[in-house]
C-alpha cells in the first residue's frame, strides 16, 4: 500500500504540474503583528527524473524511514553545522546516500565516515588521520569538513547538482563532462559522467524527495534555480509594493535570495539586499 501511494503521489505531482503553496509571514522586528503574507511556490520534481524516483522509493522507502528514525541526533548535528556554514540544510541527505549515516562505513577505495571522504581530501580539509585516530568517523568534525568541501565545489560550479556529481567523482570528471557535452546543465551532460555518478545524483534527488515530499534549490540546475528565484523575487516585490505602507522602510527594495529551506509547514526565506 505504501509503495502504491508513493507512486500515485509522485505521478499526480508531476502530471498535473500543479503548484503547491505555503505562506511566509513577514513580521516587523519591533512588533508581534503580522505585516503581510507572501505566497511562493514549492520546488517540484523534474519530470526527467520522475520514473527513477518512483522506482527507487518503491524499493527503498522503508530503509530511508528507518535511517531517519535512528539518526535524529546525527541529522540535528549536520543541520547545525550547515546553518553555521550557510549552506542549504537539505544537503544533509547527501550523507544518507553516501553512507546511510554510518560512521563505520568504509568504501573499497578507502573513503570513510558518514561523508565518505578520501584520506587525502580529508587531510586537506583539516581532519586528522593517523594511527587509531580517524576524524572522518566523527560526525561533527567530518560534517564541518564536508561543509567546507561542498562550499569549495559550489564556488567552482554554482550548481548544486554539479556539486553533488563532483563530490562523487571529482571536479575534474565534471569539467570533462561539461567540455564534451558543451553544457553545464546536469541533465544534458549526465551521459558523459560515470554511471555511478549519474545514479548518485538521482539517488540524492529521490532521497530528498522522500524526506521533504518536494524539491528545493539543491535539486535544481543553475538555470532552474535562477528561474525559480526570479519568480520568488517577482512575487515578493509585488507584495511589498502592495503593502508598502505597512512594511518597514528598510524592507522596501529588491531582495536577492541566498537560501530557501523547509521547516515543517513553512518556507524559511533568507535574503540579502
Amino acid at each position: 500500500m505504501k509503495k502504491t501511494l508513493w507512486k500515485s503521489f509522485i505521478a499526480f505531482t508531476v502530471l498535473t504540474l500543479a503548484l503547491s503553496f505555503k505562506t511566509y509571514s513577514a513580521t516587523d522586528k519591533d512588533s508581534s503583528d503580522k505585516i503581510t503574507n507572501i505566497t511562493v511556490s514549492e520546488v517540484q520534481l523534474q519530470p526527467i527524473v520522475t520514473e527513477f524516483v518512483t522506482d527507487y522509493l518503491e524499493k527503498h522507502a522503508d530503509m530511508l524511514d528507518a535511517i531517519k528514525l535512528k539518526n535524529k541526533s546525527c541529522f540535528s548535528t549536520i543541520e547545525k553545522v550547515f546553518a553555521k556554514q550557510e549552506i542549504p540544510l537539505e544537503l544533509k541527505y547527501l550523507a544518507v546516500v553516501e553512507s546511510k549515516l554510518k560512521n563505520a562505513a568504509l568504501s573499497g577505495a578507502g573513503a570513510a565516515g558518514i561523508w565518505q571522504l578520501m584520506p587525502a581530501t580529508a587531510r586537506i580539509l583539516g581532519l586528522k588521520i593517523s594511527g587509531k585516530t580517524d576524524e572522518r568517523r566523527y560526525t561533527y568534525m567530518s560534517t564541518v569538513a564536508a561543509a567546507k568541501y561542498l562550499k569549495i565545489l559550489y564556488k567552482q560550479f554554482d550548481d548544486w547538482l554539479l556539486v553533488i556529481a563532483a563530490y562523487n567523482s571529482g571536479a575534474g570528471t565534471v569539467y570533462k563532462a561539461i567540455k564534451k557535452s558543451g553544457s553545464r546543465d546536469f541533465w544534458k551532460l549526465q551521459q558523459f559522467l560515470p554511471r555511478e555518478t549519474r545514479m548518485h545524483v538521482k539517488r540524492f534527488i529521490a532521497t530528498h524527495y522522500h524526506y521533504e515530499e518536494k524539491g528545493s534549490l539543491v535539486t535544481l540546475t543553475k538555470a532552474e534555480r535562477e528561474k525559480y528565484l526570479d519568480a520568488v523575487n517577482e512575487i515578493l516585490t509585488q507584495e511589498t509594493e502592495n503593502n508598502a505602507d505597512e512594511l518597514p522602510v528598510e524592507e522596501n527594495n529588491y531582495f536577492n535570495w541566498i537560501l530557501i529551506s523547509h521547516d515543517g509547514n513553512k518556507l524559511n526565506l533568507v535574503a540579502k539586499r
